[in-house]
C-alpha cells in the first residue's frame, strides 16, 4: 500500500465573521435562491484548523461501519456533561479533587479487517467490506482565524509565530501532508488594502519563516482568501462599505462593481506573492448570503433568463479566470454549498467546472452517505474533474464551545471514509480537516487549537488507516504522550506531553468546575443565600456566627481558582496575543469569578461595618 498524504487546513490560527443565520437552528437555504447550507452545529464552518493529507493510493474499508463512540450532534456538547461532573483535578468547594472518569467500552465492530475501538455506542451495523483509495491527501485546516483570538475592532487573530514551529512537526507525525490557510485579517496587507491588517498580523518575514518551517515537515500550503462571501473582514471598513451587495450588511461582495474584482484580484496576488511553489489557491465563497438581494442585483434579476444562480458563478468564474490568466500552474478551489442546489444544465454551462475544483463540506456525525455519493456523481456529469472532502475536528459543534468532543468528529470522519470508499480512485484531491475558531467574523471564539489536539489526532489518523481501531487508538496515545485517550467524554485520565497540553488541561478544569463550584458556593449553600443574600450585601448585615460557616470556604475557592487562572493565563501566554486571552477570560472565567470575587469583598466589608 503506497503511503497517504494528508493535509491539515488551518485558518492562521484564527476566526471567522458574523451575520449568519442562528447556528443553533441549522443553517437551512440560502437567501437569494442559490444552493442549500448544511446545519452549523453539525456541518457549518465558523474558522478552521483543518489537517490535509493526499493519498497515492491504500486500503480502508467500505460498507456501512460500526458506530465509533456516541457523539452529540447539533447544538452545543456542553448539554451531554452532567451538571455536576467535575473535570479530573479540578478544585472542589471544600478542596477535594474531582474523581478521574474511566470510560466504558462497548463492543468492537471490523474496519477494513481490524478491530473497531467503540465506545458506549448501540445498533452497531455490521462492517463492510475493504475498498482501495484513490490518490488523495488529508489537509490540515485552520481556516478564518488562527489559534484563536480577537478583539472587538479587530476579529481575527494568528497565534504567537513562536508557537507554530512546535505543532508542525505533530501535525506531520499525525499524517498531514499540507495545510489550508485561511488568513483572513492576519495576513500582513500592504498598500490600499492595509486597513485589512490587524495589529497582531504576520509580519512578512514572520510568515515567511511559517511557510518555510511547513516546507522542511513536508507539508503544502494551501493559501484561502474568501472572493464572495465572508468578506465582513473587508466590507466592515469604511474604505471598503460601498462595495457590499447589500449596504448594510458587511457579509457579501457586490459582484457587479468592476473594483470588486479588483479588489479580490489585490488579495489574491499578495497572497500568492508571499507563497512559492502553490498547487492550488482556496477563493472561498461558501455562504454567500443575501445575493441577489443588493438594488443593482435586483435590477439585473429583472432581466430575462438572469437567476440568481447565474449571478452566483457569474463571480466564481471571474474570479477563478483570474487567477488561471495569473497564475496558471495553480488550481482554484471553491468551496461547494453555494452550487449544491444548482442544476446540472446550469453549472455546465457556465464554465466553472473546467477552472475550479470544489470542495464539499459537511460536519455532521451523521451525515448523508447516500446524498454526498449523488452530489459527486453531479458535479462529475457537469464537468468537475477533482473533488475535495471537509470534514471538522473542532469549531462545529457549538459557537462558544470551549471543550470538543472527540468522539462527534470521530464519526464525521468516518463517515467521509465511506463516502470516500464509493469515490472513484481519480476524482478525489483531498479531504481537509478543518477546525474552525469562530463561527465567523463576529462571534466568539469557540475550542482553542491545543484543546482540539487530541481531536484532531483521532480524525487524522482514522482517515490515514481507513478507521479506528485499538492500534490506531494505541499509536496516537503515544504521539501525544497519553495513556488513557478517552472520545466519549469530556475528561481526560492522562493529561498528555503534546504541545499545549497544558492548556488543554486547565481549560478542561475551568469549563467543568469554574461555574458549579461557584453556583455551589453562593446559590445552594444555605449559610449564604439565608444570612448574606444581596439584601444583606447592600445594607452590609452579618451574623457572627454565621460569617465563620462559609467565609473560610468563599475564601479558600477563590484562591484556588485564582491559582488555577494564572497558571492558565501563563500558558496561554506562550501562544496567544494578548487579546485572545483578555477574549477568552472574559467569556469563560470573569462571569463566574468576579461574582466570587465580589461576595468575598463584601463579606470583608460587612465584617468591618460590624467592627
Amino acid at each position: 500500500m503506497r503511503s497517504a498524504r494528508f493535509a491539515l487546513a488551518c485558518p492562521a490560527w484564527g476566526a471567522r465573521s458574523a451575520g449568519r443565520e442562528d447556528p443553533a437552528q441549522g443553517r437551512g437555504r440560502r437567501r437569494g435562491g442559490c444552493g442549500t447550507a448544511g446545519n452549523r452545529d453539525s456541518g457549518t464552518r465558523g474558522q478552521r484548523d483543518a489537517t490535509w493529507q493526499r493519498r497515492d493510493s491504500g486500503a480502508g474499508a467500505a460498507g456501512r461501519r460500526p458506530a465509533v463512540c456516541a457523539g452529540h450532534g447539533g447544538g452545543s456538547p456542553k448539554q451531554s456533561r452532567p451538571e455536576h461532573a467535575a473535570a479530573p483535578g479540578a478544585p472542589g468547594p471544600e478542596g477535594r479533587r474531582a474523581p478521574r472518569a474511566v470510560p466504558g467500552t462497548g463492543e468492537g465492530g471490523t474496519w477494513g479487517g481490524c478491530r473497531i475501538y467503540q465506545a458506549q455506542v448501540r445498533n452497531m451495523p455490521g462492517a463492510g467490506k475493504g475498498c482501495t483509495w484513490g490518490r488523495w491527501g488529508t489537509y490540515l485546516a485552520q481556516v478564518r482565524r488562527g489559534w484563536g483570538q480577537q478583539d472587538s475592532s479587530r476579529p481575527g487573530r494568528s497565534p504567537a509565530v513562536p508557537s507554530l514551529p512546535q505543532v508542525l512537526p505533530l501535525f506531520r507525525a499525525l499524517g498531514a501532508t499540507g495545510l489550508l490557510l485561511e488568513y483572513e485579517d492576519t495576513f500582513p496587507y500592504t498598500g490600499p488594502l492595509e486597513p485589512l491588517r490587524a495589529p497582531h498580523a504576520y509580519s512578512p518575514a514572520e510568515l515567511r519563516a511559517v511557510l518555510s518551517r511547513a516546507r522542511a515537515q513536508g507539508l503544502d500550503v494551501v493559501p484561502l482568501v474568501q472572493s464572495f462571501g465572508h468578506m465582513e473582514f473587508v466590507l466592515k471598513h469604511r474604505e471598503f462599505a460601498h462595495l457590499r451587495e447589500v449596504p448594510a450588511l458587511p457579509n457579501a461582495l457586490n459582484p457587479h462593481k468592476e473594483e470588486s474584482l479588483a479588489l479580490v484580484k489585490a488579495m489574491i496576488d499578495q497572497v500568492m506573492a508571499l507563497h512559492e511553489g502553490l498547487e492550488w489557491f482556496h477563493i472561498g465563497c461558501d455562504e454567500v448570503y443575501y445575493l441577489g438581494e443588493g438594488e443593482e442585483s435586483k435590477q439585473w434579476l429583472q432581466q430575462p433568463d438572469n437567476t440568481p444562480e447565474k449571478l452566483c458563478l457569474a463571480h466564481i468564474k471571474a474570479v477563478a479566470s483570474c487567477v488561471a490568466s495569473s497564475y496558471p500552474r495553480v488550481t482554484p478551489i471553491v468551496w461547494d454549498d453555494m452550487l449544491r442546489g444548482m442544476s446540472e444544465e446550469t453549472l455546465a454551462d457556465s464554465g466553472v467546472p473546467q477552472l475550479v475544483q470544489p470542495m464539499i463540506w459537511d460536519y455532521a456525525a451523521d451525515l448523508d452517505v447516500e446524498g454526498k455519493v449523488q452530489l459527486l456523481e453531479k458535479y462529475r456529469r457537469c464537468g468537475f474533474s477533482k473533488v475535495w472532502f471537509a470534514s471538522a475536528f473542532k469549531g462545529a459543534t457549538g459557537v462558544n464551545q470551549s471543550l470538543t468532543l472527540i468522539g462527534h468528529h470521530l464519526k464525521n470522519q468516518l463517515e467521509w471514509l465511506e463516502v470516500a470508499s464509493r469515490t472513484p480512485p481519480d476524482v478525489l484531491e483531498g479531504i481537509a480537516l478543518t477546525g474552525w475558531q469562530r463561527y465567523d467574523h463576529f462571534s466568539v471564539l469557540c475550542e482553542l487549537l491545543p484543546v482540539a489536539i487530541p481531536s484532531l489526532a483521532v480524525c487524522l489518523q482514522a482517515l490515514k488507516n481507513g478507521g479506528y481501531s485499538e492500534k490506531v487508538k494505541e499509536n496516537v496515545e503515544k504521539l501525544l504522550g497519553m495513556s488513557n485517550l478517552e472520545i466519549d467524554t469530556y475528561m481526560s485520565t492522562s493529561l498528555g506531553t503534546f504541545p499545549g497540553s497544558n492548556i488543554l488541561t486547565l481549560v478542561t478544569q475551568v469549563s467543568f468546575y469554574l461555574k458549579s463550584s461557584v453556583d455551589e458556593l453562593l446559590e445552594r449553600n444555605r449559610y449564604v443565600t439565608g444570612w448574606f443574600s444581596p439584601y444583606h450585601r447592600k445594607r452590609k448585615i452579618i451574623h457572627p456566627i454565621i460569617m465563620h460557616l462559609f467565609q473560610p470556604d468563599a475564601v479558600s475557592l477563590l484562591s484556588k481558582w485564582n491559582a488555577v487562572v494564572q497558571d492558565l493565563q501563563a500558558a496561554m501566554e506562550q501562544v496567544f496575543h494578548q487579546c485572545a486571552i483578555e477574549e477568552w477570560m472574559e467569556e469563560n472565567v470573569h462571569p463566574s469569578l468576579q461574582k466570587l470575587q465580589q461576595v468575598v469583598d463584601d463579606l470583608d466589608e460587612a465584617i468591618k461595618a460590624q467592627n
